[in-house]
């Protein structure tokens, strides 16, 4: 039915409705509390289906003397067992380089790695089976850390460089310099889900495979070379994931092309779940960083001249660790000016599981170098730490463009910081832990404020680009398939909300589709926090195809001019009168307007030179910063996080309550990262912590009892979606405050005169040897004063 309806009411209307900028739950929300979203393994299994299991390798290198598998075929409910021999098309799996084989042949370069496929009558049985191969080996060296992988001259990649200026002439110019060693272990990637594919013979020796996996476009591409067939033969469908964080972008291929090669050999659909103890000893984590920095400065804390050579550990294949360092090399300036810097990172080819993406994709490594010297270098002249910082910010005076080139145009970081340096009540809290500490001779308490500035696309420039397809049906309801994938992120709700608004219409009439290769082709990993970015800005597109179709329909209806009709309210307003969304949609479609679009986004402006490492990778920056206050305890080492205080840069944000559920949320998986997660590997390369009963993740009870997360409000200079900044890895920086925090409450041990060496993560055994260290060097320092001064040495002994 139609209704009048003034301009002014019109205009009115308009300017108080909107789809974004508003909170809405994810869209999934009620499904995962009753229990009903559907994940891989809650896909009804086909009859025939079977299941699959992997035979791993028990040496961290070695050559591969016999492999006996009759007792695997022995086993009850076996039906098959595969070796590399079997596979039709390509033995590889990797993202880049073609060094990471599905199934190892001849040779094992790590303890976890694949040498055979299991397929029984059920899971229990194939996992029971994969274990009773005979293998034997002939034992050969390996190499397991950064340290030894460098000494080795060991590295899956050339290493790279990055230098601007002159930095021998700034060190020899610079009043003060600071150097040292710093050791950032790695993180497991602990999603809820693990990995798991389900494939399925189609007719024509076509290959569906349902997958738990941020990279569908890849899986599509390995499955076909592994199989011998071309793309259009293999369909990647995902509708969600327990959980990704970087972990099933490239190394869910191992799993899928598995279950595709054994469902391809017995034509039979056969399902790979992997079981969390093989997932943990099979996948890669984040990359660990080992760092030799050297930083010199003047007297007021000014950055002058800064080199540091980081090493990654690879593991035994490239994976995606040449991307990695790269940023890990764009990162290591986080929110400074460097004038005359030399920074290098070689990717170590070690034994051990091959390191992949994972939230931060490097960023976090590189960053978090340059906070440690800076915490370094305020110690040492005695000053506040947050006062250093803002003496190094970008945009003072000409200061405003990165070691690799790109100007910083958007840096809202000043501002921010100090709404949070008051609302956060930091002086006057300094002042009461000063306080606090110098009358508690065991428990010690830190604050630390620590910013983020975090750069946004992926630093391969052709991967900036995404695809949509928007349906609108008769009834009024609309459809959406676009290529990214939603892993818990709120991507699809974001989505949503963009193709909501184009249209005019409260989200209940918008659904999402599950992510399907047959829908949307060539897609983009979900990643490097762009998946609202694209897949937002590709929907709009598509939407706003279909408004247009359907303004200028209603025209030719009601007559009026295209730009005074408005979409909003769930109905169209155009001259004066207003129409039902769903009735406008029913006369379009009788008059054959097309109801349906595509859509196509490509981030514009960007370019990177891999070679002199210089470009415009990014389209903006997403700033932040955070307040932490902990209290270590001197004797055993605890720790308890007290209160912690973030502001971050959402830019105009699409969905405030998913936005900041995502701060949260990686606020808690950083501070994991850099306090309890710890990755030990035996001396004969077994991953030791490969189970939840060997390896921390925080729980509630370490989350802080104060925990106040809240948004800064500024919309993007860039014109990202609705003028929004992403919001999925940047904020896993903020707990840099935490670990800093530790450092500082460690640091009162020996009055802060001495820099505690502090590794991370700062597991409660590293938290003591820093202390010993501290005690041990404070102690050294007072004896040394004595002797030149002649005083008393009981005077300010350590209570310690």
């Amino acid at each position: 039915m139609n209704h009048p309806v003034t301009q002014e009411l019109a205009n009115e209307l308009t300017a108080g409705w909107s789809a974004v900028g508003v909170s809405r739950p994810h869209e999934s929300a009620e499904l995962h509390v009753l229990g009903q979203a559907t994940y891989t393994d809650d896909i009804p299994e086909l009859q025939g289906t079977l299941h699959a299991a992997l035979g791993l390798s028990a040496k961290a290198h070695a050559r591969i003397a016999t492999l006996d598998l009759a007792p695997v075929r022995a086993m009850p409910g076996v039906v098959a067992v595969l070796t590399a021999d079997d596979i039709p098309g390509t033995n590889d799996c990797g993202p880049i380089i073609h060094d990471d084989p599905i199934l190892a042949q001849g040779e094992v370069l790590y303890v976890g790695q694949p040498m055979f496929i299991v397929i029984a009558d059920t899971h229990t049985n194939a996992r029971r089976a994969a274990r009773k191969a005979n293998v034997t080996y002939e034992e050969l060296p390996a190499i397991l850390t950064p340290q030894q992988a460098k000494a080795a001259n060991s590295y899956v990649l050339p290493p790279m460089r990055l230098e601007r200026g002159d930095a021998e002439a700034a060190f020899a110019r610079a009043p003060h310099v600071a150097r040292g060693e710093l050791f950032v272990g790695g993180q497991e990637q602990f999603y809820l889900e693990g990995q798991i594919a389900y494939a399925i013979p189609k007719e024509g020796r076509a290959m569906l495979v349902q997958c738990s996996t941020q990279h569908p476009s890849e899986m599509q591409h390995v499955v076909a070379h592994a199989l011998g067939l071309n793309s259009h033969h293999v369909t990647v469908e995902c509708r969600r994931m327990g959980g990704g964080f970087g972990g099933k972008e490239s190394q869910s291929a191992l799993w899928a092309a598995a279950a595709a090669i054994a469902a391809n050999y017995l034509k039979r659909p056969v399902k790979l779940r992997a079981d969390r103890d093989d997932d943990m000893m099979v996948t890669g984590k984040r990359h660990c960083f080992w760092y030799e920095y050297e930083v010199g400065y003047d007297d007021t804390g000014r950055i002058l001249a800064a080199r540091v050579d980081m090493t990654l550990r690879a593991g035994f294949s490239a994976d995606l660790s040449g991307p990695v360092a790269t940023r890990a090399v764009c990162h290591f300036d986080n929110c400074y000016y460097l004038s005359d810097v030399d920074i290098r990172a070689g990717c170590g080819k070690t034994n051990t599981q091959s390191n992949t993406a994972f939230r931060g994709f490097g960023g976090p490594q590189g960053a978090i170098a340059i906070e440690y010297v800076i915490d370094e270098i305020a110690r040492n002249l005695g000053k506040d730490a947050l006062d250093v910082r803002r003496q190094n910010f970008y945009g003072i005076g000409e200061r405003d463009e990165t070691p690799y080139g790109q100007a910083v145009v958007d840096n809202v970081l000043p501002e921010l910081t100090a709404q949070l340096e008051e609302s956060s009540e930091y002086r006057a809290r300094r002042a009461a832990i000063d306080r606090f500490n110098a009358a508690s001779p065991v428990l010690k308490k830190g604050l630390a404020f620590t910013p983020v500035k975090f750069g946004i696309a992926f630093n391969v420039t052709h991967l900036n680009q995404a695809g949509a397809l928007v349906h609108v049906y008769v009834d009024g309801s609309v459809l959406v398939n676009h290529g990214g994938t939603e892993m818990g992120q709120g991507v699809n709700t974001k989505v949503m909300q963009v193709v909501a608004h184009e249209l005019g219409l409260d989200l209940r009439h918008v659904r999402i589709a599950a992510t399907d290769t047959s829908k949307v082709a060539n897609t983009s990993a979900t990643a490097a926090s762009t998946g609202a970015d694209l897949n937002g800005k590709a929907a709009q597109d598509a939407a706003r195809q279909i408004r247009d179709r359907l303004a200028a329909f209603a025209v030719t209806l009601h007559g009026g001019d295209v730009a005074d009709v408005h979409f909003f309210g769930d109905a169209v307003h155009v001259n004066g009168v207003s129409v039902p969304f769903a009735e406008l949609v029913q006369k379009a479609y009788l008059k054959r307007v097309q109801l349906w679009s595509d859509g196509f986004y490509a981030t514009p402006g960007l370019s990177w030179d891999p070679k002199t490492m210089r470009g415009h990778p990014f389209q903006y920056y997403a700033y932040g910063a955070a307040v932490s206050e902990v209290v270590v305890d001197t004797l055993t080492g605890e720790w308890k996080l007290l209160r912690a205080d973030a502001l971050y840069d959402a830019g105009r944000s699409l969905n405030p309550a998913i936005d900041i559920g995502q701060v949260e949320g990686a606020f808690i998986q950083g501070m994991g990262w850099l306090t309890t997660e710890q990755l030990w590997w035996n001396d004969a390369g077994k991953l030791m912590t490969h189970a939840p009963s060997t390896y921390k993740i925080p729980a509630i009870s370490d989350c802080p009892e104060d925990f106040r997360v809240r948004l800064f409000e500024k919309p993007n200079v860039a014109d990202s979606i609705h003028r929004s900044k992403a919001v999925g890895e940047p904020p896993l920086l903020l707990p840099f405050s935490v670990f800093f925090a530790i450092r500082d409450a460690i640091s009162s041990v020996g009055g802060h005169r001495v820099n505690p060496p502090l590794n991370a993560p700062a597991t409660c055994e590293e938290i003591l040897r820093a202390i010993d260290a501290v005690a041990a060097q404070s102690q050294s320092l007072q004896e040394t004063n004595f002797q030149k001064s002649g005083s008393d040495p009981e005077f300010g002994k350590l209570s310690h």
